[in-house]
């Protein structure tokens, strides 16, 4: 059966990426060094950001429990993410596409640590057996939606990284 693992790394792979753009655009960020302006909105969402990728690189869902915590944690993220205020209105948008990616992670992750909890707990009978198979099948499409929540997260990364390292005006 797939199990959680198998999201997470997917997720791994697809985000490595957006970790190294993250890296670059702050430490292009720490050169320029100001206030509130665009730069140091940008350290802020980055920030947050790696945050929620840093979960994922941790390797935590790898059991029901840990998945579980982990979908928790991405909705901390989010909900971090969420009450950011920036003036930048560029800005205002990537920090609405990301609360949508780690939400959308954090939901794809919850449903397959519950589907997974309950193939678990299905009894050896032919009722067991459609419950371990429904679980199979919710598990391949979380995953599926994760990896496209995961593709999004590296094209709306690469979209920050470009923002945050142009010259302010």
């Amino acid at each position: 059966m797939i199990g959680v693992l198998a999201i997470v790394k997917v997720l791994m792979s697809f985000w490595r990426k957006g970790l190294v753009i993250s890296s670059v655009s702050l430490s292009i960020i720490g050169i320029a060094g100001c206030s509130e302006s665009t730069a140091s909105q940008c350290k802020r969402l980055i920030k947050l950001v790696n945050q929620g990728n840093s979960l994922i690189e941790k390797d935590k869902g790898s059991q029901v429990t840990t998945s579980l915590r982990l979908a928790k944690d991405l909705q901390k993220v989010t909900s971090s993410l969420e009450k950011q205020e920036f003036k930048d209105p560029q800005l205002t948008q990537f920090q609405a596409s990301f609360v949508k990616v780690f939400g959308d992670f954090s939901q794809q992750i919850d449903k397959a640590a519950k589907a997974l909890g309950a193939s678990k707990v299905a009894k050896p009978s032919k009722d067991g057996r459609f419950k371990i198979q429904k679980a199979r099948e919710d598990i391949e499409a979380s995953l599926k939606k994760a990896a496209t929540v995961a593709k999004q997260s590296d094209t709306l990364a690469q979209q920050v990284n470009q923002y945050c390292s142009k010259p302010e005006e």
